[in-house]
């Protein structure tokens, strides 16, 4: 299994997502609802799904779950 954290696309987005969640922080209250949940939601999935294809044993399925999600 290959450790997800060292592929620097990983460390890449992960910094994006948390970025991201300290500009969300940074916002009044009210501008915190709507699209910000999607946003947030969006910035931890290309990680996510990193690091789930990077434990998966088939080529096919790690490069299906980066292409499609």
């Amino acid at each position: 299994m290959r450790n997800f954290k060292e592929l620097k696309i990983w460390q890449k987005d992960f910094e994006i997502a948390v970025n991201t969640y300290r500009l969300i922080q940074s916002l009044p209250v009210l501008e915190r609802f709507g699209i910000i949940q999607q946003i947030m939601s969006a910035a931890v999935s290309v990680p996510s799904n990193i690091a789930e294809g990077s434990s998966r044993t088939s080529e096919k399925i790690a490069g299906d779950l980066l292409r499609f999600r």
